[in-house]
């Protein structure tokens, strides 16, 4: 979730080629013999790796370069970290695991959506479900609500001055110059590095947001309420320590949205229109480059032994660390990406006919407790790094997301997902809803009655965006490409989205004028020259 949402004007999109323009694309030109198509492996199928695949398969359209693409996935599913699963194992009830909204601000995406014509919902108050729509606890005490009208504008002006409009500024300003990355001269590019050098967002992200907002004058209570409780609902970290760029981008909240069914349809529906073969439940286990300048995959399907396979180029669109690829072996120039730490998010989401317990956030009993609760520190505490950082509230967000009924039962419910960075337990889970815990009632020592649903998830979700002033390269070597250096840059589904764009363009522009069935004969008489030697 993103708070605050009136931050950010509208910005024009572009208009993506039409999913019956891509899928001519697979089928080259008609009016010109066929030639040799170019070979693509993409291993991950995310938002990188789908988006590398739909967008590739435009700009091969519009070059005239036939082409055939393969996507490798491992999971069962495509959509990476964008995933949903289904309370009360309902189908018909689908809640978001992962990567739960995007905003109008994300052209890729709002153009996917658009393109295929996929039914959006924008976040708004419950209504019909007391409390505030939103508060910001520190561990001891509720330092302010938000209804979503007029009001709210006074309490933050009140409370903290001019610097939400400062904040607002300094936002827009710093998401301007990463908008630039869509656009020539900058796009497409190798470097990430330079690119950001070009725009002028090395210098934010050498900083913290703490630091990147004081050099700019802003300081006080709503860095530490209101920007560090979304630096924590987005990424588990404080401001102190996370980066300005990251900070900057969880105050882009304006138009917040979500794909009805699921935010991965967007993805599917990209693999879908490039026309590639889609490998799931298959893990690609080795990459090595040929004599003749092909790569050769070594993959294993869930069901099936050991095959291998040649390709053209490969793009890596998944983190270089979690691809199960560490024999590798690249040259002196392409240096291999750097190990960097992610967060170990522990997801809860659960479903009970209880409201949050107003007292355990140390509220009357007679006023409802808000519907969600982001997470600061109190004065006095100081941020720290990792799991501690959550500090005296212990949880880094709850949600109350839509009230459900109990399709077993019929009862009207509560469906919650909470963010943390250690497993919500039973204890903390009845003190959360005011009820007795008894354990051994069941095997998570809650009564059905008042918890009915539960699902725990831990994953690593998304980096430690510690300031830094360089970034992983898109190239790794000649014809392998990589799109996980932008997870700590930026790391969301529309930036990796971008990624995958701007390899898709520059494989493109690689293969641009390419004749298959020469430049095979060309690396093949070469390659026998060599061993002559």
């Amino acid at each position: 979730m993103r708070l605050f949402s009136n931050a950010l004007a509208a910005l024009s999109c572009l208009r993506l080629a039409s999913t019956s323009q891509l899928e001519q694309a697979v089928l080259g030109l008609p009016t010109e013999p066929p030639s040799k198509p170019v070979t693509i492996a993409i291993i991950g199928a995310g938002a990188a790796g789908s988006s590398t695949a739909y967008h590739l398969a435009k700009y091969a359209f519009e070059s005239h370069i036939p082409i055939n693409i393969t996507i490798f996935e491992r999971r069962p599913y495509v959509g990476g970290r964008s995933t949903t699963v289904n309370a009360y194992d309902d189908p018909a009830l689908p809640v978001e695991l992962g990567a739960s909204i995007f905003v109008k601000i994300n052209k890729i995406l709002v153009d996917a959506v658009d393109e295929f014509d996929l039914s959006t919902k924008a976040f708004q108050g419950k209504s019909n479900v007391p409390g505030a729509d939103l508060a910001v606890w520190d561990g001891e005490e509720i330092k302010i609500t938000q209804n979503g009208g007029w009001w709210d504008f006074a309490k933050l002006w009140w409370r903290y001055g001019r610097a939400p409009l400062q904040t607002i500024k300094l936002m827009k300003s710093t998401v301007g110059k990463f908008l630039q990355m869509y656009e020539s001269p900058v796009f497409p590019f190798e470097s990430l590095t330079q690119v950001a050098q070009d725009v002028g967002l090395l210098e934010v992200t050498a900083a913290t947001g703490e630091q990147y907002m004081r050099e700019n004058g802003i300081t006080g209570l709503f860095g530490r309420e209101i920007v560090q409780a979304s630096t924590r609902v987005n990424y588990a970290q404080n401001l102190d320590y996370i980066h300005g760029l990251e900070a900057m981008v969880c105050m882009a909240t304006e138009g917040a949205m979500a794909v009805e069914g699921g935010n991965w349809r967007i993805f599917d529906q990209m693999v879908k229109a490039s026309h590639a073969t889609a490998l799931l439940e298959t893990e690609v286990t080795d990459i090595t480059r040929q004599k003749s300048g092909q790569y050769s995959l070594t993959f294993k399907p869930e069901a099936s032994a050991v095959e291998s396979q040649s390709f053209d180029a490969v793009v890596l669109a998944t983190p270089y660390q979690f691809s199960n690829l560490s024999s590798l072996r690249l040259d002196d120039s392409h240096p291999t990406p750097d190990k960097i730490p992610y967060v170990e998010l522990h997801v809860t989401l659960f479903t009970s006919p209880h409201l949050l317990s107003p007292k355990f956030f140390n509220l009357p009993a007679d006023k409802p407790a808000p519907k969600v609760i982001l997470t600061t520190l109190p004065i006095g505490e100081s941020g720290k790094s990792g799991p501690a950082g959550v500090g005296n509230a212990g949880f880094w967000s709850i949600s109350l997301l839509r009230p459900v009924t109990n399709p077993e039962t019929s009862v009207p419910e509560y469906l919650y997902k909470i963010f943390s960075p250690s497993p919500a337990n039973a204890t903390f889970l009845a003190d959360l809803l005011g009820i007795e815990h008894l354990p051994g009632n069941d095997e998570d020592g809650l009564s059905k009655r008042d918890v009915s649903w539960l699902l725990r998830k831990v994953w690593d979700s998304y980096p430690y965006e510690y300031p830094r002033v360089t970034f992983e390269d898109a190239k790794l070597a000649e014809r392998l490409w990589y799109t996980g250096g932008m997870d700590s840059f930026i790391s969301t589904m529309e930036t990796n989205a971008l990624m995958g764009k701007n390899v898709a363009k520059l494989i493109a522009d690689n293969f641009a004028g390419w004749d298959g069935e020469a430049v095979l004969e060309t690396a093949q008489k070469n390659a026998a020259v060599k061993d002559d030697l």
